[in-house]
C-alpha cells in the first residue's frame, strides 16, 4: 500500500521508499525511513498536499512524494 492511499487519522509503518536517488534522499533527510511510524493528520480535498505526523513533528507531503512511500497499516 502506498502512503497516498491511506485515510485520515490512520497510523502506518514505512516499509520502503522508491524513486530517484535525489527524491529518496530528500524523504530520508526529512525523517521518513524504513520502520518509521506515520500518522496521517489531514488531507487536502484533492489529496494534495497531505499533512503527516512523524518523529514528533508535522510535515506536508505532495501527492507525488507520497506515492513513492510503501507502508503497512498499524492497528
Amino acid at each position: 500500500m502506498k502512503l497516498v492511499d491511506c485515510r485520515v487519522h490512520q497510523k502506518v509503518k514505512v516499509l520502503d521508499i522508491a524513486g530517484e536517488k535525489a527524491i529518496r534522499k530528500r524523504l530520508i533527510d526529512m525523517g521518513i525511513t524504513t520502520g518509521t511510524v506515520i500518522f496521517i493528520r489531514k488531507m487536502a480535498p484533492m489529496g494534495d498536499p497531505m499533512e503527516i505526523n512523524l518523529r514528533g513533528y508535522e510535515l506536508s507531503l505532495r501527492k507525488e512524494e507520497a506515492e513513492k512511500i510503501e507502508v503497512e497499516p498499524l492497528k
